[in-house]
């Protein structure tokens, strides 16, 4: 009776991925990068625990912060080991999109004041000039853009 309810407890990957809307292609896939525990089988069909549905929406989220998949492995286990790994792994990432966005804030920036500019061709712009300079000279767009 206990091997029967345990049995039922069990998802199958079909179930799995309809829970969570995962394709079953990548939940395998995640298994196989070691994102997922190698679930039980019974029958040789994958059966895992109600909790693979949690943890496939901690991966999904992950993600969606920005997290690409061979750091997922790192986090996942410095955050299952107690130890603190998964803070230095959360602000690195922090760092990387703040650099992200400031450097979208100065492309949006560079555009709007191209759209901007009076001169009909850009290529008379003395500002764009200057900053194709200052790029080919090595300056970031951040710092070779005037604000």
């Amino acid at each position: 009776m206990l091997e029967v309810k345990m049995q039922q407890e069990r998802l199958t990957i079909g179930e799995l991925a309809h829970r969570t809307g995962v394709a079953t292609s990548a939940l395998r896939y995640w298994e196989e990068r070691g994102l997922l525990p190698a679930p039980a089988r019974v029958s040789g069909q994958r059966r895992y625990p109600p909790s693979a549905v949690g943890l496939v929406g901690e991966i999904l989220l992950l993600r969606d912060v920005g997290f690409k998949l061979r750091d997922l492995k790192a986090l996942i286990t410095a955050r299952s080991s107690a130890v603190d790994g998964w803070r230095e792994l959360a602000q690195r990432k922090l760092t990387e999109l703040d650099e992200r966005i400031a450097q979208s804030q100065a492309a949006r920036t560079a555009i709007a004041h191209a759209l901007a500019c009076p001169h009909e061709d850009i290529h008379e712009c003395p500002n764009f000039g200057s900053v194709t300079a200052a790029r080919l000279a090595g300056s970031p767009l951040r710092q070779a853009h005037p604000h």
